[in-house]
C-alpha cells in the first residue's frame, strides 16, 4: 500500500502522523498520506514567501508552464481519472470528463499570464493635471491559500492554482482530508512542468486544524475557499482584512415554463440532479414546473430516472456510484425520510445500501423541509407545481442560497422576467443551473458566497490594482 507525503520547496515530506485514503466504493484503504502540523505549515508558508520573493517568473514563463502542466495532465488522463474514482467515488466517465474540463482551466489561466494588464487614467481631463500620465498594473497579492472540496478536487484545484500562479502569486494548497492523492499527482504535474520549488506547496490533513494555522499565518495574502457556509464563514472571519473569495453551494432552482418540452427538460434535470451521486454545488435540488405540464414532468422524470446505473465508479457502465462516506448517505437518507414523514411522497428511489444512495425524486414538498430548504449534496430532487411565472421566481428566491438558477421557456418576455428578478450569481435560460463552462464567471451571492471563480476573474480577484502617476 502506497505513503504519499506533503509537497514543501519542491521536496516530498514524510510526516511521522499519516491518515488513511479510503476507496469509497470498497471502503477501505488504499493509501496512506502524511498529516501535516503546525510547522509544515509554517514551512510551507516559508518556502512560498521566498519562492515568491526572489525566484522571478516572468508571464511567458508562467504561460509556458501552465501549458506544459495542462499536457502532462492529459497525457495521464486515464491514471488522474483513476484516482478520482477511487477517491471520490465518481464513475470513470465523469472522472475522465473531469480531467479533460481540468486541462481546459490550466490553459485558460495560461491565456491570463499573458493579458495581465491595467488601464490608462485620464488625469490629464483634471484641471492642472496637464503634465502628468497615469495608468494601473496588476499585481500579484502574494501568497494564494488554495483549500479545496472532495467533489470535483481536481478541477477546481486548478481553478484556484492555475490562475494564481498565472497572477504570478505562490501557493499553498490544502485540498479536501478524504480526497487528497489527485492534489499528490497535481503537485507531480507541476514539479515536472518546470514549476519552481516553492511555488506550489501541499498540506494534507485535518481540515479544522490545518484552517486554523493556515488563518493565523499573517503572510497569506488571500484565501480561495470552496466548501461549507459554516467554514467559509469562519475563515472569512479570521482572515480579517485578507482577500477572501468563497464558493458555498447552493440548493439550485430551475423554473420549467408551459411552454417548454417536458420531456427534453425532464431528462436534462434528471441527468443534472444525479452527476456525481448528487454532490455538485450547482445541482439541480428544486424544480418548479408549471401545473399545466406538472404530471408529465414528474412520469418523463421517474422514467429516465429508471435508465441510471448503480455500481462500481470504475466500470465505464456506471452512471452514479458512492457518495463520499456513508454517513453521508445515510444523512441524505434520513433527510428524505423526515421529508415523508411531512407529507412527502417518493415517486422514485430513497433506499440506501452502504455509501450509495439511490437516484430519488420526492413531490408533495414544503419549502421548509430540509431536503428543499438545505443543500441536498445528494443524488435528490424534489419537483414543486406553480400557477404563475412571478410565483415561481418567488419561490426560487425564498432561499439562503443564490448560486445558479435555470429557467426553460421559449417566451422571451419571460425568460428577461426571470433574468432581472431572480436573485443569484448566474440565470441560465433554456439550460438547467448546473451548466458551467470554465471560462465563464462563476459564483453567487447570499450565503452561496463572494467572489467570482474562472480564470480571467479570478486572477483579478488575487491581484491588487496599483496607480502609477507620472509628473512631467
Amino acid at each position: 500500500m502506497k505513503e504519499y507525503g506533503l509537497f514543501i520547496n519542491g521536496k516530498w515530506i514524510v510526516t511521522e502522523e499519516k491518515i488513511g485514503v479510503t476507496n469509497k466504493a470498497t471502503g477501505s484503504n488504499h493509501a496512506f498520506i502524511s498529516v501535516a502540523g503546525k510547522k509544515e505549515v509554517k514551512e510551507a508558508v516559508d518556502a512560498a514567501e521566498t519562492a515568491f520573493k526572489t525566484v522571478k517568473m516572468e508571464p511567458y514563463q508562467r504561460y509556458e508552464i501552465l501549458m506544459k502542466a495542462s499536457q502532462i495532465l492529459m497525457d495521464n488522463q486515464r491514471k488522474m481519472a483513476e484516482f478520482l474514482s477511487e477517491e471520490v467515488g465518481k464513475p470513470i466517465k465523469e472522472a475522465m470528463a473531469e480531467v479533460a474540463r481540468a486541462k481546459q482551466t490550466l490553459i485558460l489561466s495560461a491565456e491570463e499570464a499573458k493579458r495581465m494588464t491595467g488601464e490608462m487614467v485620464p488625469l490629464e481631463g483634471a484641471p492642472g493635471c496637464g503634465n502628468r500620465l497615469a495608468f494601473t498594473m496588476r499585481m500579484p497579492v502574494g501568497i494564494v491559500c488554495a483549500i479545496t472540496p472532495f467533489n470535483f478536487p481536481l478541477n477546481l484545484a486548478c481553478h484556484k492554482i492555475g490562475p494564481a500562479l498565472a497572477a504570478g502569486n505562490s501557493v499553498v494548497y490544502k485540498p479536501a482530508t478524504v480526497t487528497p492523492l489527485s492534489a499528490v499527482f497535481l503537485c507531480e504535474i507541476f514539479a515536472e512542468a518546470g514549476l519552481p520549488g516553492g511555488y506550489l506547496n501541499l498540506l494534507t490533513g485535518s481540515g479544522s486544524k490545518l484552517g486554523k494555522f493556515l488563518t493565523e499565518e499573517e503572510r497569506i495574502g488571500f484565501y480561495s475557499f470552496t466548501g461549507s457556509p459554516v467554514v467559509g464563514k469562519q475563515l472569512l472571519e479570521n482572515a480579517g482584512f485578507r482577500r477572501v473569495a468563497l464558493e458555498l453551494g447552493s440548493n439550485s432552482a430551475n423554473i420549467v415554463h408551459h411552454d417548454a418540452d417536458s420531456k427534453v427538460t425532464a431528462e436534462l434535470c434528471v441527468k443534472h440532479a444525479f452527476a456525481n451521486a448528487g454532490q455538485v454545488c450547482i445541482s439541480c435540488q428544486r424544480v418548479y414546473v408549471h401545473r399545466t405540464i406538472y404530471n408529465e414532468f414528474c412520469s418523463q422524470a421517474v422514467a429516465y430516472t429508471q435508465n441510471f446505473v448503480m455500481g462500481n465508479p470504475l466500470d465505464p457502465k456506471t452512471d452514479i456510484g458512492p457518495m463520499i462516506s456513508e454517513s453521508e448517505a445515510a444523512r441524505a437518507e434520513e433527510w428524505v425520510k423526515e421529508a415523508v414523514a411531512q407529507g412527502a411522497k417518493i415517486l422514485a428511489g430513497g433506499k440506501r445500501r452502504g455509501a450509495w444512495f439511490e437516484p430519488t425524486i420526492l413531490t408533495d414538498v414544503q419549502h421548509d423541509m430540509k431536503i428543499v430548504s438545505m443543500e441536498a449534496f445528494a443524488p435528490v430532487f424534489s419537483i414543486i407545481p406553480y400557477d404563475t411565472i412571478e410565483e415561481a421566481i418567488a419561490l426560487v428566491n425564498d432561499s439562503i442560497y443564490g448560486l445558479q438558477a435555470g429557467v426553460f421557456t421559449n417566451s422571451l418576455e419571460i425568460a428577461r422576467l426571470c433574468a432581472m428578478k431572480i436573485e443569484t450569481g448566474g440565470v441560465i435560460i433554456n439550460d438547467g443551473a448546473t451548466f458551467r463552462t470554465d471560462n465563464m464567471p462563476y459564483g453567487g451571492i447570499k450565503e452561496s458566497g463572494i467572489g467570482k471563480e474562472g480564470p480571467q476573474y479570478a486572477v483579478k480577484e488575487m491581484t491588487e490594482e496599483k496607480l502609477i502617476v507620472f509628473k512631467f
